[in-house]
């Protein structure tokens, strides 16, 4: 007699489990603690074999027999059900274990350790926040271009363009480490290619005509901030090294005896080891400096801890104090500063420039140059630089751009 609900919410415990039978193989298991557990008895290949359908009251008497006559089509296709949802249950961890999060957490891990500790930060708080939450839980092989291209313009729809951009080239790279691991067959973010609209390209904000540099160095004199923040104020433009790399400097890379900064490829953008030639006027600048800071690690150490490099934001900070907008000038700005009057006042030779801004410059047979490459000409440039500098911050010599009136 088929089972109703009135019988099987009447079932009570006894000291042993019981077994209240439906049909067609169905039935219920009524244990001493009073579980009531679902059971499909069948046979396949002349074995009798039990497959569990779920717990009541979870599973009602109707679902209860929907899920037995599932596993019944199945025999009559000579499928057993038991072996199927065990297939299942595999192909569902294969999917997990090959998600995109997972393979992206993977890709992360094996490369990070090579990358700048800024550098790998953005990365994954880039995947956390834009990639993760759409796809992360998707198997990395079924993710398609359109299913990808909805995630970047939902970065780009809050004007995000150029972090959508940044997002698609982290999962090509993801994908592309897929691929190579066995996980999926192809990169879809290559059916993307002009799929977006390319961003406009934007120029750190620079002081270029001599004139204007002379009035800025002198406002820049005049600092009333943070000894610390004058000193890396008045560094910036006689090194012109990138901000991040001027704020992270350590007195342990600085010799100043020999009138040099070494910087490690672990700190660089191009992960070569750089040499920056100090000139006596930077030289005078770290002499200052160093009774204040120089039994620390950091020459620049944070305003809170000494344990600390500068914050990232000082330099600008300091020339938004000083009434410079953002537009205008800006820490980086110092790099394009030093270019385009080494090049274009000084004369000095481009190849020479290019390795003191650490750009990748290759020697004719394509090799790129040693660190050490020209430095006695670098020395005497920088020299010629930091001299140039003091001539236009007093007012005289200055040479304007391009044959125009200063």
């Amino acid at each position: 007699m088929p089972l109703t609900d009135t019988a099987i919410r009447n079932a009570k415990p006894g000291a042993k489990p019981a077994k209240l039978f439906d049909e067609r193989g169905l039935f219920l298991i009524v244990t001493p603690a009073g579980g009531k557990w679902w059971r499909f008895r069948y046979k396949f290949d002349g074995k009798e074999k039990l497959l569990s359908l779920g717990v009541y009251p979870d599973v009602g008497l109707k679902d209860a027999r929907a899920r037995r006559d599932a596993a019944r089509k199945l025999l009559a296709e000579d499928v057993d059900p038991g072996e199927n949802r065990k297939a299942q249950k595999s192909a569902r961890a294969d999917r997990a274990a090959n998600s995109f999060e997972v393979v992206a957490r993977e890709w992360f891990a094996k490369f990070a350790p090579g990358w700048a500790v800024s550098h790998s930060s953005k990365i994954i708080r880039r995947l956390e926040t834009d990639v993760f939450p759409w796809i992360g839980g998707r198997p990395i092989a079924a993710i398609t271009a359109p299913q990808l291209l909805e995630v970047a313009r939902r970065i780009e729809s809050r004007g995000a363009p150029e972090t959508a951009r940044r997002a698609l080239f982290n999962c090509g790279q993801i994908f592309r480490y897929a691929v190579a691991t066995g996980r999926t067959e192809r990169d879809p973010t290559a059916d993307l290619r002009g799929s977006m609209p390319k961003p406009i390209k934007k120029h750190h904000a620079a002081i270029i005509e001599p004139k204007a540099i002379g009035e800025l160095l002198r406002t820049m004199a005049g600092y009333q901030g943070s000894f610390v923040t004058c000193c890396a104020l008045r560094l910036a433009p006689l090194l012109f090294v990138r901000p991040g790399e001027l704020r992270k400097a350590e007195w342990a890379e600085l010799n100043l005896e020999a009138a040099e900064w070494r910087l490690p490829a672990s700190r660089m953008k191009m992960k070569q080891d750089h040499i920056v030639p100090l000139s006596s006027q930077a030289l005078a600048i770290l002499n200052e400096l160093h009774p204040l800071t120089g039994s620390g690690r950091y020459v620049f150490p944070g305003a809170r801890s000494h344990r600390r490099m500068m914050s990232e934001n000082t330099v600008n900070a300091a020339l938004r104090r000083l009434g410079y907008a953002k537009d205008e000038m800006s820490g980086h700005g110092f790099r394009a500063m030093a270019r385009t009057i080494l090049d274009e006042v000084l004369g000095v030779r481009p190849d020479l420039i290019e390795h003191q801004l650490a750009h990748a410059v290759r020697d004719p047979n394509g090799r790129a140059y040693n660190r050490t490459a020209h430095l006695p000409e670098r020395r005497k440039m920088m020299q010629q630089w930091a001299d140039y500098l003091d001539k236009l911050k007093a007012g005289v010599e200055v040479i304007p751009l391009h044959g125009n009136a200063a």
